[in-house]
């Protein structure tokens, strides 16, 4: 169901792929609720990802850029802004990516080259697209940034790697930024901590199955879908959340606020019985 929750207002999404991303999910709901927007992703992205075709029956258009690159960012607030006859009134920041993890480095074995790649990607290019979009004074008042986050920037968690130092970076970035934007210009600047999610990134992610199998055991609510992430998202782009800003916002089932769940507890137990068992034998 739409509420128009965001008729009339102009964005830019960075990160669709394809139909599993949540950006791409995100580019859905936004349209329905009336937004209209800018997709975009690098070069070789669109290349591998199907973005033409959400851009085709989202009405609208597609803009590659490296989110890495200043000189990219800029051109794409300046044309995204040149289509829309304007400022902008949200973006969404779903980007991500570590070579370490890709390749099943171990955190005590990063390589160097990697991580640098991992913090540029991940978390330099949140702040290079904030700091973009305020000197070309892109985004209009009362305006919202959203990043997606995981709870690894807080815990650590087997086999994220670099990419949990990545999340805590971008997560800082959101606090400093958001106050000094929130200030001067009354933009809200805000991260998601979403679920492990089976997006495309997150398929590459090592042991994906059992961490889906053991956020959902231990969430009261079970895990927050890539759908219930746009849904979130277009909240956090509306008029109804204006004084939020600065803020890790969960999104995860209540899985942030557990210790252990019984669920959990039970699958334990009865693996622990089990090699008791096999002691004995």
């Amino acid at each position: 169901m739409a509420y128009n929750l965001l008729k009339g207002k102009t964005g830019i999404i960075f990160g669709a792929l394809n139909n599993q991303s949540i950006a791409w999910k995100v580019a859905e709901r936004a349209y329905e609720e009336g937004a209209r927007f800018v997709l975009t992703n690098t070069p070789i992205a669109l290349r591998f990802g199907e973005l033409n075709e959400l851009a085709e029956r989202t009405g609208s258009i597609v803009i590659p850029a490296d989110a890495t690159s200043v000189k990219d960012l800029e051109m794409l607030i300046s044309k995204s802004m040149e289509y829309f006859g304007g400022k902008i009134d949200f973006i969404l920041h779903s980007i991500g990516m570590s070579l370490n993890v890709r390749k099943g480095r171990n955190y005590d074995d990063v390589d160097y080259d990697y991580l640098v790649k991992t913090y540029d990607i991940s978390a330099l290019s949140f702040h290079k697209l904030l700091q973009t979009a305020k000197k070309m004074d892109a985004i209009n008042e009362w305006g919202s940034v959203v990043a997606l986050s995981y709870i690894a920037a807080q815990r650590t968690l087997f086999r994220y790697n670099d990419m949990a130092d990545a999340k805590a970076a971008l997560e800082s970035i959101a606090r400093s930024f958001g106050y000094i934007y929130g200030r001067e210009k009354r933009v809200r600047i805000n991260t998601i901590s979403q679920s492990p999610t089976l997006t495309t990134a997150g398929s590459g992610v090592k042991g994906i199955d059992d961490l889906l199998d053991y956020s959902e055991r231990m969430s009261p609510l079970g895990n927050a879908s890539a759908d219930e992430c746009a849904d979130y998202c277009v909240t956090l782009f509306s008029d109804l959340t204006r004084k939020v800003t600065m803020q890790n916002l969960y999104h995860d089932g209540g899985f942030s606020s557990m210790g252990m769940s019984e669920r959990a507890m039970h699958t334990y137990s009865r693996s622990l019985n089990c090699d008791e068992c096999r002691d004995q034998e």
